[in-house]
């Protein structure tokens, strides 16, 4: 028997069945809402030159320590799998010139991420993500837009069990200061750090908190928090966040402790939580620093990834449910040529209405039974000369096969 083979582990088939929920819903809904708030979609390559992902992620973050495939190619270069948005689309923006248009630039994609990691619920090796940019500006109102972007989205398709949590991590001008302190707190309880926290530190200690041992996490409840160091202006900036988003009429959660696992961030962090799944769906920040690492002028920025496979889990647990489109029209051919059938289809389809026909050989029973099947509202008998039309709620319409074409456009 020839080897059966099946998706990587890790990965995922989306199968029709659930597009409508995906597609037609959820991903119509980010498409929807990126125009309502100006922005323009952006696909940017499946891989990446690794240090584009080095450079920004940070060594000790979980993306680049443990995460990337990264890959060889024939010409020796060093390549890796896309793992996350924001690097990406700031590339394009230094490369393509970008900063010469008006500013912000508001960018969005819909794109497959790719992670190493041990596969759990909702947590996929090839993972598809929303990623949303607003670069060019570091005004603390579109902080908030871009926060109330995604609560509007969270609205939209009716889910209520989300937390927003939200958090400033300062800048280059406070962070040195605080991070002193933090190492310092760091060296006096040396014995609580595992193996993991230890690694972090090195390169980015305050991704330490981002370790995710129980342990490690109560033990840092009396760790110095950033809130606490914030120079004027972040503080400023924190401030002119929070108004904006209770302008906006939203509530959240300040957590000292949420810094992101990222190096780029600065100031403004944040991420919604579903409370129900106790999972992470969106996250994101300020990244006033990145595009200036990867060869571009000082230039500040926001953004957030939401994972679309843990959105629609969350819808799904919410109830959120989506049909799928049926057929208008079925064909079932009772004496009539398949070709003379098909020209019509083909009009049809051209008109915007969505129409099959058997292509299995099924008897006339079988044919009937395939159209009951795919929900068609419209079920048209042809017959040699003429076709009986069957509308739902409606008496069987007799018409000649030169007719038949009018009669269904009416």
């Amino acid at each position: 028997m020839p080897e059966r083979f099946q998706a990587p582990r890790g990965t995922r088939d989306i199968l029709p069945a659930e597009e409508p929920l995906w597609f037609d819903t959820i991903i119509a809904a980010m498409e929807e809402l990126a125009v309502l708030y100006g922005y323009g979609r952006i696909q940017t390559p499946g891989f990446e030159d690794s240090g584009l992902f080095a450079r920004t992620a940070g060594e000790a973050s979980d993306v680049v320590s443990k995460e990337m495939y990264t890959f060889t190619d024939r010409g020796g270069r060093s390549l890796t799998l896309r793992p996350e948005g924001t690097a990406p689309i700031c590339r394009a923006y230094v490369q393509h010139g970008m900063h010469r248009e008006p500013q912000p630039v508001k960018l969005h994609t819909f794109a497959p991420m790719y992670r190493y990691s041990a596969p759990q619920k909702a947590r996929f090796r090839e993972h598809w993500q929303w990623s949303v940019e607003a670069i060019g500006s570091a005004d603390p109102a579109l902080d908030a837009e871009l926060i109330q972007l995604y609560d509007a989205l969270l609205a939209r398709l009716g889910l209520r069990n989300v937390e927003l949590r939200l958090n400033s991590i300062g800048d280059a001008n406070c962070r040195p200061a605080y991070v002193e302190r933090l190492n310092e707190w760091l060296d006096a309880h040396d014995e609580l750090l595992d193996e993991e926290a230890h690694h972090k530190r090195v390169t980015s200690p305050l991704q330490v908190f981002d370790v995710k041992s129980p342990e490690l996490q109560a033990a840092l409840a009396d760790a110095p928090r950033i809130g606490d160091a914030l120079c004027g202006p972040c503080r400023e900036h924190l401030a002119a966040v929070r108004a904006s988003l209770e302008a906006y009429g939203m509530r959240y959660r300040l957590e000292p402790a949420l810094v992101r696992g990222l190096d780029y961030y600065s100031r403004t962090t944040f991420e919604f939580v579903h409370a129900g799944l106790g999972l992470s769906i969106c996250g994101g920040g300020r990244y006033d620093g990145l595009v200036e690492q990867i060869g571009g002028a000082p230039t500040p920025g926001i953004g957030f990834g939401a994972g679309i496979d843990r959105l629609v889990l969350a819808a799904e647990a919410e109830g959120v449910t989506a049909a799928r489109r049926g057929l208008d029209v079925f064909f079932v051919l009772d004496g009539a040529e398949q070709g003379r059938v098909l020209g019509l289809l083909a009009a049809l389809r051209r008109d915007g209405l969505a129409c099959d026909i058997d292509y299995a050989g099924r008897s006339f029973k079988g044919q009937m039974t395939q159209a009951g099947r795919s929900g068609a509202g419209t079920v048209v008998i042809a017959r040699a000369e003429e076709a009986v039309v069957r509308r739902d709620g409606a008496a069987d319409e007799v018409v000649s096969l030169e007719e038949l074409e009018a009669t269904l456009r009416s």
